[in-house]
């Protein structure tokens, strides 16, 4: 299936069918899905790919693909960093990959209509938020880690947190379709959402050297309206290369599909689909020969770079096209006017 769009200023087209089959192809028996092909496995990615998968109609997958995580979960409802073949790699315990279970979750439920599905992996979800949010320091922002020796690292870093909020924000839409209460996440996101609007000091501020730092608090939705325009207009120059895409980080001509994705994610999520439709339509000649996305290159030589072909990578540009593109009932997922209505 060709996803084809026409008015917008660059003709976009995205191979759904292509992409997928890249995921569907790495995915393992037991539904687990590695970055590439002999590659790690990590929960948030995983998650995305899952997204993905959801998206291109692929649902038995994607259950796998949850089923997965559910029986990887630990007893403190973390995961591991990452695992290859389901064999713990790195034993770090990270807030932000084990919480984005609840954007997953949520967003297959918002695809399928399944409620048995959103029952079975409601006791997954409640112990990774719980597991996010036992990690909250005093001033809102969440700490990053548990070290493998059971420490935890008093870093907040903005763009996990941002992601844990939308994690938390979606947990909480679970939760009322479930009917339960759960006010101690409604505290925690409040808390967290003020962290990052008004104490940014208490963050990791070397990292605003990458521009998830910029967009995520937006495609989170901690940032909307004016303030999130401003945001946009304040660094663009800083992280967009005009008719390319999205550097990674701000001092290297390194564009990356993902990151130029999740920005036109962001856009869309704003209301500014033109804007999104015209960002995502620079990264839709970036294709190999079999329709799926590259990882990244450089600017201006345009040299592929890494290679891979990653799952997470090709699931998010599924993700965008459905933002913009209004594919299922999940594109309004990240939507700020959505969350309007969800958080009264």
């Amino acid at each position: 299936m060709n996803l084809n769009l026409g008015g917008v200023k660059q003709d976009l087209a995205v191979d759904i069918d292509a992409v997928a089959a890249l995921i569907v192809n790495t995915q393992k028996k037991n539904g687990e899905i590695p970055w590439c092909r002999g590659e790690k496995t990590d929960p948030w990615d995983h998650v995305e790919a899952a997204m993905g998968l959801s998206i291109s109609g692929y649902i038995k997958e994607a259950r796998r693909a949850f089923e997965w995580m559910a029986r990887m979960q630990l007893a403190d409802g973390s995961w591991y960093a990452s695992y290859i073949d389901s064999i713990p790699e790195d034993k770090t315990r990270d807030t932000n990959m084990s919480s984005y279970i609840a954007v997953g979750v949520l967003h297959h439920f918002l695809v399928t209509g399944d409620i048995t599905f959103l029952k079975k992996l409601w006791p997954t979800v409640k112990a990774a938020l719980n597991f996010a949010l036992s990690l909250q320091a005093p001033g809102g922002e969440i700490y990053w880690a548990v070290s493998p020796k059971g420490k935890i690292d008093p870093m907040a870093l903005l763009t996990g947190s941002g992601s844990v909020y939308m994690s938390l924000k979606c947990a909480l839409a679970i939760a009322r379709q479930l009917g339960r209460q759960m006010p101690e996440w409604r505290d925690g996101l409040m808390k967290l959402r003020d962290a990052v609007r008004h104490r940014p000091y208490n963050f990791n501020m070397t990292k605003s050297r990458y521009s998830m730092d910029w967009f995520y608090p937006i495609l989170a939705g901690v940032l909307s309206g004016e303030k999130a325009q401003k945001r946009v207009e304040k660094f663009w120059k800083k992280f967009v290369i005009d008719g390319q895409g999205v550097r990674c980080v701000s001092d290297r001509p390194w564009v990356t599909v993902a990151e130029t994705c999740e920005f036109s994610i962001a856009l869309a999520a704003m209301g500014n689909t033109s804007l999104a439709e015209t960002v995502f339509g620079w990264i839709q000649n970036k294709t190999n020969t079999d329709g799926s996305y590259w990882c990244g290159f450089t600017c201006p030589d345009m040299t592929i770079w890494p290679e891979d072909k990653s799952t997470w990578t090709n699931a998010v540009v599924l993700i965008a096209a459905d933002a913009i593109c209004d594919l299922t009932p999940a594109s309004r997922l990240f939507s700020h006017s959505f969350w309007d209505t969800q958080l009264r």
